[in-house]
């Protein structure tokens, strides 16, 4: 029997789907929709794609055709409180990324699809990106809705989450340089612990910075904030 997985066509992927479904609800005619490029997980699944829309707007018009299918994420920001003087320290992720090459810092994140739970998937990240156990009982999300970082050229959006841990000092440090990732979708990540000010000066993502006043919003620490 062989081994080879089957890919999984473009019409079949749920965030393909989701997408289409939600273009057809707000009104409009899709006419055709030709695929330039589709990357697929190891398992077969569809990563993401590069598509080519023509679509009608209710209005008559002709919708920007270029389209980077790449579904919702989840992000996370983890705050590791140390459990005798109460400072906060923040985990990130540092890779390269293809933005422009260099070690960019994130907060743990990974992709969702249209069938998935986004708490599961953030809490099954922490656990394969920075080595943290937790359950999707222990995130708090940080935004009522979904929210497109990109409306014009992707349909890509975001899930926020936080999650708070008691820690000793020398297990909270145990997070500092470990080596993670994934082989199979070309990830190495090394982790870093910063506090929440420095990070903010290392984080050139847009949903990364916004994640920290989401959160210092939400637990009412405007001082911290006043430092970013």
């Amino acid at each position: 029997m062989s081994d080879k997985r089957r890919l999984e066509a473009i019409q079949d992927a749920p965030k393909f789907r989701f997408w289409k479904s939600q273009m057809e609800s707000n009104g409009l005619t899709i006419n055709e929709i030709k695929d330039f490029y589709v990357r697929h997980r190891h398992n077969g699944e569809v990563l993401f794609a590069m598509l080519e829309v023509d679509a009608d707007t209710p209005e008559g018009d002709k919708i920007p055709p270029a389209l980077f299918l790449k579904g919702h994420a989840a992000s996370v920001l983890v705050c590791l409180i140390d459990q005798d003087t109460r400072e906060k320290f923040v985990v990130l992720v540092r890779q390269r990324r293809i933005s422009d090459g260099s070690h960019t810092y994130e907060h743990p994140a990974g992709m969702v699809d249209a069938d998935d739970a986004p708490d599961e998937v953030a809490a099954r990240e922490l656990g394969e990106e920075i080595g943290l156990e937790a359950t999707a009982a222990d995130l708090t999300k940080l935004n009522p809705r979904l929210w497109f970082p990109s409306t014009g050229t992707s349909d890509e959006a975001m899930h926020f989450f936080y999650i708070e841990r008691e820690l000793p000092r020398d297990q909270i440090m145990a997070f500092h340089h470990k080596d993670m990732g994934n082989a199979s979708e070309f990830e190495r990540i090394t982790t870093a612990v910063t506090t929440l000010p420095e990070a903010h000066k290392l984080v050139n993502n847009v949903n990364g910075l916004l994640i920290h006043f989401l959160y210092l919003q939400h637990v009412g620490d405007y001082e911290t904030m006043k430092l970013l």
